[in-house]
């Protein structure tokens, strides 16, 4: 059954998830009978991250409503590249390669949202219809309802324009007129009538609803959601390590959940509005219980568990709890291959080394001490466990090795590394 649209849209302008929006009464009114959503995800990477999990999320927010959803994976545009708000132009990839990774966002959306959906969310590749276009005819057709002068005054063209040294191709200038022809096609094959994205997207999107306007004759809408940034003001989903993936093999359920449970109390109540399906009322109960609770807030532990189950399942949730639980107690020994696996890749610092080295020596490798003379006063104090198991003196290879590769050195509480034979 399709919720009303007014409590729908309330509920995203509560948890501040609406940026803009075009004609937000008629929106409403429209939204009262089911629709056609669309977001678009242009191919810039193998993977998505979790600064596309929020429109993700947005599409399901919608098709739980009723309405139905639709990825676009730009697999023509990702051929140019959004400049909007970048510094500097993209490079641009080989057909082979953005074929390669629109195959896998395809495959990756399909995998992460159908457990979560009554009806399948619709993927489709806009090079399906934009590769087929003669360009006298989109230049005819669609280039002369585009005002050079008002893209100009973009604010997302205006900042890269204003840089002397680097400038805007016009390849890029164009951008903005193939995204306005999907959202043509998007209502011509579809009846799509709503268009979302982050809300460096708003000038794009407002050029495809005028677009829609002059050749199909509709009124249709966009809506941006908030550029996702910390308490602080700096961009979020970007760690010393690097990207947060969504994909298992470039980023870890372990490292994934570890991400999320040190996210800082300023920002915490509104990653739970914004990331999960909780409703307002039971986050602001979850807010006064930590005011009134002594020690660490729940909020952090809530939002790891359910953007882990989310995106890596019941089994992934488990793994990454598994071993977090396993390093604080220091019972190494019960983690399975799969799970040092996920230690290696991106876990814990990891470094391969030779077994017949020295306890003192695999020390200062791992970083656990900055000289030999200070490995040995620590071995010395108890310190140091390997697997463990409290060392004192020896060489690396008289510590058994899990599963015959890897050894886990502990300095103190805190502090690991994980050891791989050579």
């Amino acid at each position: 059954m399709t919720m009303d649209a007014s409590d729908l849209l309330n509920d995203l302008e509560r948890r501040g998830l609406i940026a803009q929006s075009s004609h937000p009464e008629e929106l409403k009114s429209t939204f009262g009978e089911p629709q056609v959503v669309y977001c678009g995800f242009d191919p810039t990477a193998g993977s998505l991250h979790i600064g596309h999990l929020v429109p993700l999320l947005m599409l399901k927010r919608f098709q739980d409503a009723g309405h139905r959803g639709v990825a676009l994976i730009g697999g023509a545009t990702g051929m140019i590249g959004d400049p909007s708000f970048k510094a500097t132009e993209r490079r641009l990839n080989s057909l082979e390669t953005v074929q390669c990774w629109v195959d896998d966002l395809g495959q990756q959306i399909q995998r992460l949202m159908t457990p979560h959906l009554d009806g399948a969310l619709r993927v489709v590749n806009n090079a399906d219809w934009l590769r087929e276009i003669n360009v006298v005819d989109f230049f005819r057709n669609v280039g002369k309802y585009f005002s050079v002068n008002a893209m100009i005054n973009r604010e997302s063209v205006r900042q890269r324009l204003e840089r002397a040294e680097q400038g805007m191709s016009f390849t890029e200038f164009s951008y903005g007129l193939l995204q306005a022809r999907d959202f043509t096609h998007l209502n011509q094959k579809l009846g799509c009538r709503l268009q979302i994205g982050g809300n460096d997207q708003w000038g794009n999107i407002v050029g495809g609803i005028d677009l829609v306007r002059r050749l199909n004759g509709e009124q249709v809408f966009g809506l941006t959601l908030p550029l996702i940034t910390k308490a602080d003001g700096t961009k979020f989903g970007k760690t010393e390590s690097g990207t947060i993936w969504l994909d298992p093999r470039q980023t870890s359920p372990y490292h994934f959940y570890q991400f999320w449970l040190n996210v800082d109390d300023a920002d915490v109540y509104r990653f739970l509005r914004y990331y999960t399906f909780l409703s307002c009322d039971e986050i602001e109960e979850i807010e006064a219980q930590d005011r009134r609770a002594q020690g660490r807030p729940a909020a952090q532990r809530i939002l790891a568990e359910e953007l882990t189950r989310f995106v890596h399942g019941e089994a992934g949730l488990g793994a990454a709890q598994r071993i977090s639980a396993a390093l604080f107690s220091g019972e190494v020994t019960t983690l399975s291959r799969e799970e040092l696996e996920q230690l290696e890749l991106d876990g814990l610092r990891c470094v391969t080394i030779a077994t017949e080295c020295s306890l003192e020596e695999a020390l200062v490798s791992a970083a656990l001490a900055p000289s030999r003379r200070q490995a040995r006063e620590l071995l010395g104090q108890g310190a140091v466990r390997v697997n463990g198991e409290r060392v004192r003196q020896g060489s690396l290879g008289d510590a058994f090795s899990l599963f015959d590769r890897y050894w886990i050195v502990q300095r103190g509480k805190k502090q690991f590394c994980l050891l791989k034979r050579c």
